[in-house]
């Protein structure tokens, strides 16, 4: 990680990936450079915060959050593109619930971390707001980046350590006790549908990261995941609405 500007390294910290550790070894996988912009010496100009990683840019922008979010974003995509083989990454947000994960696959925008908030407010354990993580046995991982929450009127979200939600992260890997296919509509009615196995699984497939450069692999580890899970899907309007009723499908 570079950067031009000394005093941003701790705001970077913030942004890095869950379990992250310094590192002495010499060899670099991933180079990231950020360039901090403002004004220049031309009290007129203002320069443009930019992020690359390598010679690639990803950002240019003169919101330097803009480029925090951009990395961070980037971050978790490297981390789950580059896993090992024994760890698969989902997209999907996941709380843990009398000994069981609930699993809710889906891209951004779709509604899941207001979700897992109201989840997480009603007792459940927060494991992911990001990745579900797979090991080859079907287990869940923790995965436990703050939330980012957008709130009401504004387009970027703010991140929320669980702690701050009156809630606790999960530290032990859990099988999966239900999957949730579920997206935000207002004005709807929860009324789910129950999905098959090999439903729930494709609906995982869609969402993995590594689904079409290991199609093998990732279907090997899904398996087990859907095995003995319930699977519902339908939309929903607000998440407390929906709350109890996903609860109660682990209640058993």
């Amino acid at each position: 990680m570079r950067v031009n500007d000394p005093t941003v390294l701790e705001r970077i910290r913030r942004h890095l990936p869950p379990g992250w550790k310094p590192s002495s070894s010499p060899v670099v996988h991933a180079l990231y450079s950020v360039v901090v912009g403002g004004d220049g010496q031309n009290s007129h100009i203002r320069r443009y915060n930019l992020l690359y990683r390598y010679a690639a840019r990803l950002e240019r922008t003169m919101e330097l959050e803009e480029v925090f979010q951009t990395l961070e974003s980037d971050l978790h995509f490297v981390v789950a593109a580059w896993a090992r083989c024994h760890r698969l990454f989902v997209h999907a947000d996941v709380v843990g619930w009398r000994g069981k994960a609930i699993v809710i696959p889906g891209r951004s925008r779709s509604g899941k971390t207001t979700l897992v908030e109201a989840l997480v407010k009603a007792g459940a354990t927060y494991y992911s707001d990001e990745y579900a993580v797979f090991d080859k046995r079907g287990r869940v991982h923790p995965y436990p980046k703050p939330l980012s929450i957008r709130e009401e009127g504004s387009e970027r979200p703010k991140l929320y350590p669980v702690e701050s939600l009156g809630g606790c992260a999960g530290t032990q890997p859990l099988p999966v006790g239900l999957i949730a296919v579920t997206k935000y509509q207002p004005g709807v009615r929860w009324r789910p549908r129950p999905l098959s196995a090999g439903q729930a699984l494709l609906a995982l497939l869609d969402n993995t990261v590594l689904a079409r450069v290991k199609p093998e692999l990732a279907l090997a580890m899904l398996q087990p995941a859907v095995a003995d899970a319930v699977a519902l899907k339908g939309k929903r309007d607000q998440a407390e609405e929906v709350v109890a009723s996903l609860l109660k499908c682990l209640e058993v």
